[in-house]
């Protein structure tokens, strides 16, 4: 009954080597990720770590607030993305003058617990009818 959620911006990792990490963990339940960060050589897999750690912390008080049981080894990480924060431009010093752009990029990461059924709801829900596809092609057709 619970869903949880963490944040983290602007962390000094690129997105593209984030989201490496957190492809890893999407899906599995959430000791096991935190199982799985903390031994993953990738330098991402630190601050993903703590934000998985914290999104349980989250979860403990919703449940703690709304009066009721939480085990943790049910909850399972639903949703897990990174999204590109904002670029530090930095300029290097180069031969006879010349400056080089270095792009230093950021991402901002959220990571989102929840219990197996709460996990059910949001998938059933988000499944698209297959009737909707067969009402598009007939429009495709007419044209």
């Amino acid at each position: 009954m619970v869903l949880a959620t963490a944040r983290v911006k602007h962390i000094r990792v690129t997105p593209q080597k984030a989201r490496r990490v957190v492809d890893i963990i999407r899906g599995k339940q959430a000791v096991e990720a935190l199982a799985i960060l903390k031994f993953a050589p990738q330098a991402a897999s630190e601050p993903v770590y703590k934000l998985v750690a914290s999104a349980m912390a989250n979860a403990r008080v919703k449940a703690d607030a709304a009066n009721a049981y939480l085990d943790e080894q049910d909850l399972v990480v639903h949703r897990a993305y990174v999204d590109e924060g904002t670029t530090l431009k930095r300029f290097r010093p180069r031969a006879q003058g010349r400056a080089f752009k270095i792009l230093k990029r950021t991402s901002h990461i959220t990571v989102e617990l929840a219990t197996p059924d709460e996990f059910m709801d949001v998938v059933k829900t988000s499944a698209k009818p297959a009737a909707r596809k067969a009402t598009t092609t007939k429009k495709a057709e007419a044209k």
